[in-house]
Formats: C-alpha cells, structure tokens, sequence
C-alpha cells in the first residue's frame, strides 16, 4: 500500500509546476495537465481541491487559471497531502478515534507514534519553494505521452 496515493502525487506536481511560476500570474488548467502528463479532467478536479483548500486562488476569464495562494515558501507539502487525501496516517490508531481499545496502554502505538511525529516534522517542512528549486525540467520527447489517469 502507498502511503501518497497517486492522485496525491499528480497534485503535489501542479502545485510545484505553480510554485516554479509564482508571481508570473495564473495558469490554466489546459497548459498544467500537459505539462505534468496528468489527465485533463483529473488536473480539474485536483485544482478544484486545492481551490477549497485555500492553497490555490483562480482567475475567470480568456487568460484565467490558476495561480499559489501563498508564496511558495508558505506552502508545505504536509497542506497539499492533506488538501487532496486528508490526514496522512501509518496506522488508524493514530487518529485518536477510539478505532483501538488498547490506544493507551499499545506499545506499537507509540513506537509508530514517534515514526508518524518525524514524518509529519519533515513532510511540513519541505516546501512547494524547495521542490520547485529542485525540478528538472521536463525532456520535450516525453511530454504528452502516456496519460496518467
């Protein structure tokens, strides 16, 4: 089982492609799905969320789409997982709803526990800045190819 499903994945590229275009106004939908081999109706609905989310802001019109709501360095990949899939847990216990009996007195718990605090620390402090700096652009021979649905 992925941790980061693949819708999760698809969205955490738009909003890199976005980050890499901060301050240069919005982008549509169109240019973001080709550009990250996503499908069209996906990107839509990932944008859409993103949207709900408040990590994104979209603009009406000819030369409308979508641009960050935040600057980049804002933006933590942490919002764009959870924007998109909800809380991102190693196990259901972690969500504290009673899911366990044992919850209090597990040993597992809180060994997974700590494991889930770490990842938490480290996925809220990697940026859209940070990935944006580091994308490689991608090869033209690959662009358009391939649907990911």
């Amino acid at each position: 089982m992925d941790i980061l499903r693949r819708n999760t994945d698809y969205a955490l590229r738009l909003a890199v492609n976005l980050a890499g275009r901060y301050g240069d106004g919005s982008v549509s939908t169109r240019a973001l799905s080709d550009e990250e081999d996503v499908s069209y109706q996906l990107a839509c609905k990932l944008m859409q969320k993103l949207h709900k989310e408040g990590l994104v802001e979209s603009d009406m019109g000819p030369k409308g789409g979508f641009r960050l709501a935040r600057r980049p360095e804002d933006v933590p990949i942490l919002d764009v997982i959870a924007a998109i899939q909800g809380p991102l847990r190693l196990n259901r216990c972690l969500l504290g709803d009673g899911f366990c009996e044992r919850q209090e007195t597990c040993p597992i718990r809180a060994r997974i526990g700590r494991l889930q605090e770490q990842m938490d620390e480290y996925l809220g402090a990697v940026t859209l800045a940070e990935l944006a700096e580091n994308r490689r652009p991608q090869r033209e021979t690959t662009q358009g190819r391939g649907r990911n649905t």
